[in-house]
């Protein structure tokens, strides 16, 4: 009889606007998918240009990416927002209040040293953050504590 261990779903926020930034979060999503169901926007979502090359209407495009993203959010277990560059995404910001008001854990990932504040993030992000994670390393070991403990007691997130 084999044993199916559940897996925590997590929404990776991020900027996605270009080709670097999609690789970026790739590299990211494939260090930490061995211990959760990762909702990836650009990939789980859509982008926006896609669906309006498809021929969708605008209008409808950004409504779909819209309702799509916050449904995932809603059934996700834990977002995972990207605060790097000088500032953060503005979109990713919004996915990361909308998270943190439907009480979900949150954290950050933050590989690059730039800060629009000298004395580090802002504190509307940074309150709503557990954690912070400066590399990989430091990320992949957190998602395996993390899938340990989801495991033996999904409700404790």
């Amino acid at each position: 009889m084999t044993t199916c261990v559940m897996r925590p779903t997590l929404y990776f926020a991020s900027p996605l606007f270009n080709e670097s930034e999609r690789a970026f979060n790739q590299r990211v999503v494939d260090a930490i998918a061995r211990w959760f169901d990762v909702y990836l926007p650009q990939r789980d979502g859509g982008l926006v240009a896609d669906l309006v090359r498809r021929g969708v209407d605008t209008k409808a495009a950004y409504q779909s990416i819209f309702d799509r993203d916050l449904q995932a959010i809603r059934e996700c277990d834990v977002c995972l927002i990207v605060l790097d560059g000088r500032t953060v995404d503005e979109g990713a910001a919004f996915e990361l209040g909308f998270s943190y008001c439907l009480g979900k854990p949150c954290f950050g990932f933050q590989s690059d040293v730039r800060r629009l504040l000298p004395i580090g993030n802002n504190p509307m992000l940074q309150g709503a953050l557990k954690q912070v994670f400066s590399d990989c390393s430091e990320l992949t070991a957190w998602a395996e504590r993390f899938h340990k403990r989801f495991a033996e007691e999904p409700s404790v997130t």
